[in-house]
């Protein structure tokens, strides 16, 4: 694969991903949205869905990872690390252009999220929160319990996922179907059917109390762009937890692959 076929297609892969991604989570979140309120279980399949059709779209050009803690721990399994910093840079712009596209589908939503006048009797809407929508925020913010989470969150998604597709040195992936003119990690279109099945299962057991970044660029980068963007009352950004959601799924994604390499 040729740097630029890797960039593009983390690029297009991890838009994707976010653009369903923080889609759901303005679903649920904002008011004057259809879905508003409609739950946990829906965040976790929306979000699942969004690594279904980001792999997909990017698997035959880049290979589909999306993720740098997913990058990291092939490249601990594989000793290959010359390409890391294309797939890296790819999935940070990716994710980045997502969440515009996802603040563009909710435009009327995100305007509308503004202190109500009031009436005679004195009521007023207060604003939504914004940040959740485009980045992980802990439920209770305890900087080694909320790592820890991230590390074994990010462990129970990059081991099982080498487990299941394989790499070059070791066993074959249990997938079945080959894609057509990929390299990557994903042999098969079943092995991403399974993957994101995967995450919806690490959003519904373990999300609880970080909200399951498991992915730095999907935190890193819409948390740029919530900084950036024109969003009535949207608050802090929350730089001094930022750190978390990204030191995190990169321990876990390297120790993922240790585990593999050592393992398998």
């Amino acid at each position: 694969m040729s740097n630029g076929d890797i960039f593009f297609g983390e690029m297009i892969g991890t838009a994707i991903l976010i653009l369903f991604g923080a889609g759901v989570c303005a679903a649920v979140t904002l008011r004057f949205s259809k879905a508003r309120a409609a739950g946990w279980v829906v965040i976790a399949f929306g979000w699942g869905f969004g690594v279904l059709a980001g792999a997909y779209t990017a698997a035959p050009l880049s290979g589909g990872h999306l993720n740098p803690a997913v990058t990291f721990g092939l490249a601990v399994d594989t000793g290959v690390w010359d390409k890391v910093w294309v797939y890296l840079l790819g999935q940070i712009t990716g994710a980045m252009i997502g969440a515009v596209l996802a603040y563009l589908v909710y435009l009327a939503q995100f305007q509308a999220n503004v202190r109500k006048t009031g009436t005679t009797e004195g009521t007023v809407d207060e604003p939504v929160p914004t940040l959740g929508i485009f980045s992980t925020i802990p439920e209770i913010r305890n900087p080694v319990a909320n790592l820890i989470t991230e590390i074994l969150a990010t462990i129970a998604l990059v081991l099982p996922l080498l487990a299941l597709v394989g790499s070059n040195r070791h066993v074959e992936g249990i997938g079945i179907g080959l894609i057509e003119g990929g390299e990557g990690i994903y042999g098969s279109g079943i092995a991403i059917l399974l993957v994101s099945f995967l995450v919806v299962g690490i959003g519904l057991s373990l999300g609880g109390p970080t909200g399951y970044a498991i992915n730095p660029a999907r935190d890193l980068g819409p948390r740029i762009i919530h900084a950036i963007l024109p969003i009535p009352n949207k608050g802090t950004s929350d730089w001094g937890y930022s750190w978390i959601p990204v030191v995190g799924p990169l321990i876990g994604g390297l120790l993922g692959g240790v585990i593999y390499n050592a393992a398998f």
